[in-house]
Order: structure tokens, then sequence, then C-alpha cells
């Protein structure tokens, strides 16, 4: 089944990450690169959600997924760190608030 907008020639909005959000995301980022943690990663946007992947290799499945699903905001809080397993790692409204989940990562990582 397909959608449909009842406004011909209306295209459905598509999340994304804003700049401010992007330089957040991309500061941790490349701190994690830098520690020879991270190596490559991939952003979708979609309907629904906007997704910042992270891999440690190019050719499998992301470590981490960080997503932005604006219709939550309201409920559990809009940004979620995911893990490679699809568990919930933190989820909340501030993005900072959240993505310190894997700054703890980066500690261990560096000592």
């Amino acid at each position: 089944m397909t959608f449909q907008s009842p406004f011909p020639g209306v295209q459905p909005e598509q999340v994304a990450f804003h700049r401010t959000e992007l330089a957040v995301v991309l500061g941790l980022y490349g701190r994690m690169v830098a520690a020879g943690e991270w190596r490559d990663y991939g952003i979708s946007c979609l309907r629904d959600v906007a997704v910042f992947s992270v891999f440690r290799r190019t050719a499998e499945n992301p470590m981490y997924r960080i997503e932005k699903r604006p219709r939550l905001r309201m409920r559990q809080g809009q940004y979620a760190v995911i893990g490679a397993e699809g568990q919930v790692l933190k989820r909340g409204d501030d993005l900072k608030t959240v993505l310190r989940v894997l700054e703890r990562k980066l500690i261990r990582a560096v000592t």
C-alpha cells in the first residue's frame, strides 16, 4: 500500500539533522576517529527519522545509530543512541546529554 497525500504535488517532509545538531555529532565523530575507534559514517534522512550511523569498517553493520525522531519529542525524547544489537543505550531531548553515553567510551579508549 502506498501513501498518497491529500494535496497533489506536495511531498511528505523529510526529517533531517540541523546544522547545529550535526556539529555536535561530527565533533564526537572526529574525536572517536582520532582515537581509532570509528572509521566511517552514513547519514539517512527519511520521512519519520534521521539516522547518523557509525561504522568500525565500511562493509559491516553500524556499531551505533544516533536517531532523531521528532514525533517522540513530547514522550521519550527525540534523540536516541542505539547499539549494534538494537538496544537503546540512551534517549532524551538534549543531544549533548544523549551523546554522553558514547563519550564515556572515548574516555576508556584514550586512557
